[in-house]
């Protein structure tokens, strides 16, 4: 690695880091019974992308978000370690993917969840591959009861019946998007271990919204499911050098190690001030935060989508359990993934 990726911008990106840290998460008893929040890299369709067709299309995504790239490695990691070590009975899912007014539109899809295949002009195999899940209806109403009890008056139920978007073989329709099969394919060997029900994120981007949505989720935590929010912390298509560590411009270096930084805050913090200690509560939250106004944000995020799936992350992990840690247990660039509440 050159003197240039050295500069805290990447971190845990080999096997050995991120087994360790996987490793490192503190047991369910030791967090109370309230299990961690998730802020997955969903990756692109890249990770799906045959290793010959993606050469063929030259993309510098691939580097990192490629079929056989370290993201790919890391998720294949970290499904099991999640299952293991908590031992979940559902997952609810929240992908960038996936936003509607208010939010808190929840799959019901029962026996088969179905795939959405929300990506054009990629290759035929593409809108093959598979991923079998199951949705859970027990699961999905409580998902709307709570965002219900918190005021999201648009939560509701969706079904098979119901369209949710564009699906990349010419129709609209219902299903996982590729925010989700994408990167639960690596993560799960192409079949759920348990349930997965979806859950579509408010259309209002800013982080305190999307916190507020993650806290109404988070007594989930403690009913044994495991909450998933996927995005990136790169993602623009008007300079591609930036999905790649070698090739990206400075700004993108400064704005990736901004995030290691804000996660590594402590959410208490406690300083000494001439002769009597000063306390700052929420001071990750107010890190974290802060960084939609970092001056590269626009620029690694044209649109924040794929970035505040972060926010209901940590807002879903904020409540619920006694554990406010936080840890970038893989920092790949442009494609980071945080435990909150441990």
């Amino acid at each position: 690695m050159s003197s240039a990726r050295q500069d805290g911008a990447e971190v845990n990106t080999t096997p050995a880091e991120w087994r360790q840290e996987l490793e490192a998460l503190p047991s369910l008893e030791q967090l109370g019974g309230a299990i961690p929040a998730v802020f997955l890299a969903h990756g692109s369709p890249s990770l799906i992308t045959p290793k010959r067709l993606a050469d063929a299309r030259g993309s510098s995504i691939s580097a990192i978000q490629g079929i056989d790239g370290p993201l790919a490695h890391f998720l294949k990691d970290l499904g099991p370690a999640l299952v293991e070590k908590y031992k979940p009975k559902a997952l609810v899912a929240l992908s960038a993917h996936f936003e509607t007014p208010g939010g808190g539109i929840t799959t019901d899809y029962g026996d088969e969840n179905p795939l959405l295949f929300d990506y054009f002009g990629f290759p035929d195999e593409l809108y093959k591959v598979e991923f079998k899940s199951r949705g859970d209806k027990q699961v999905a109403e409580r998902v709307v009861q709570l965002l219900y009890e918190a005021g999201i008056r648009s939560a509701r139920l969706t079904n098979k019946l119901e369209a949710r978007g564009e699906d990349g073989r010419g129709f609209a329709g219902p299903g996982l998007d590729h925010g989700v099969f994408v990167p639960f394919i690596h993560m799960f060997n192409g079949t759920a271990p348990i349930p997965i029900v979806q859950v579509s994120i408010p259309s209002d981007l800013r982080p305190a919204t999307q916190h507020a949505f993650g806290a109404a989720l988070a007594p989930l935590r403690k009913e044994g499911v495991l909450v998933v929010a996927g995005g990136l912390t790169v993602h623009t298509f008007r300079d591609f050098s930036a999905f790649s560590p070698e090739l990206a411009k400075p700004h993108f270096r400064e704005w990736e190690k901004s995030i290691v930084d804000a996660v590594a805050v402590p959410e208490v913090t406690r300083s000494i001030a001439l002769t009597s200690d000063f306390v700052q509560p929420e001071a990750r939250r107010k890190a974290l935060f802060s960084l939609v106004h970092h001056p590269a944000f626009r620029a690694a995020h044209p649109r924040e989508e794929h970035f505040i799936p972060l926010y209901v992350a940590a807002g879903a992990a904020s409540e619920g359990g006694e554990a406010k840690g936080a840890r970038m247990v893989c920092g790949l660039w442009g494609a980071k993934t945080v435990i909150f509440g441990v």
